[in-house]
């Protein structure tokens, strides 16, 4: 599952005092919180504010509403094609969102959205890399197709590191290694997905803590793999089931019928 727009702002400790208290709530799982503390009428901050709502929304299924006001704001807001760009993107990750959970069909909108996007934001921006994972997310979860997803991830890998934003390395490193399990690269993937857990763990991301070690429970064996799954299980339940999706994942495997039955 993916990230949000302000990858890695307000995690390092020359940040501006309000990114770092944006981060430390967004972190947690309180994403409302955190976009309360934003100027609602300046281009920058509303894009901010509906980026954490999309967020929010991708990982609890809920508050739709309030990231499409959010959304309508940054958009009327934006001044110049990197801010416009920089809306769309959120658009099409809202619409992607929804898709997904399957709350409606948008899918249309999200590709119409991030195409938009990609022809506003310069191709050496830092929201550039984003912007090609989100197209990744679109490709591998709606369109069904790894090898485009796998490509978009890989220029999203390389922007990523050349612009320093670990926090969306974490995803990178996390989905180009779920690419590489489905395929049978087993070891590419553990590396992958180790990585993506050192990386959220250093940035003390715990919203997305659990799901990177259920990620690397999967390229594991046991007793490791359910040390592991544990792990991820006490964090999923000391954010209240936040992240949605990860319930499945981390569902007890059902108990053997008795003998006989």
């Amino acid at each position: 599952m993916a990230y949000t727009a302000m990858s890695g702002t307000g995690t390092t400790s020359g940040d501006d005092p309000l990114q770092t208290a944006v981060w430390r709530l967004r972190s947690r799982a309180c994403w409302a919180d955190a976009a309360a503390l934003l100027p609602p009428d300046s281009a920058a901050g509303s894009v901010q504010r509906a980026a954490l709502l999309v967020e929010r929304c991708l990982y609890t299924e809920q508050g739709w509403q309030d990231a499409e006001d959010a959304l309508r704001t940054a958009e009327a807001l934006a001044h110049d094609d990197e801010e416009r760009g920089a809306a769309a993107c959120e658009r099409g990750q809202l619409a992607y969102a929804a898709t997904l959970h399957g709350v409606r069909d948008r899918v249309d909108e999200a590709r119409a959205a991030l195409g938009r996007a990609a022809a506003l934001i310069p191709p050496d921006a830092p929201g550039r890399a984003l912007l090609d994972f989100r197209r990744g997310l679109l490709a591998e979860n709606i369109s069904r197709s790894p090898q485009a997803a796998r490509a978009a991830y890989r220029r999203a890998h390389t922007a990523a590191a050349a612009h320093s934003d670990l926090l969306l390395l974490s995803f990178t490193w996390r989905h180009l290694a779920g690419l590489a399990l489905r395929d049978g690269e087993v070891a590419e993937a553990r590396h992958g997905f180790a990585e993506s857990l050192r990386i959220r763990e250093e940035l003390g991301y715990l919203v997305g803590t659990a799901p990177a070690l259920a990620s690397l429970a999967d390229a594991e064996v046991d007793p490791e793999a359910s040390r592991l799954r544990e792990e991820a299980r006490r964090l999923f339940r000391l954010l209240g089931g936040v992240p949605t999706w990860l319930a499945r994942q981390l569902a007890p495997p059902p108990a053997p019928s008795p003998s006989g039955v």
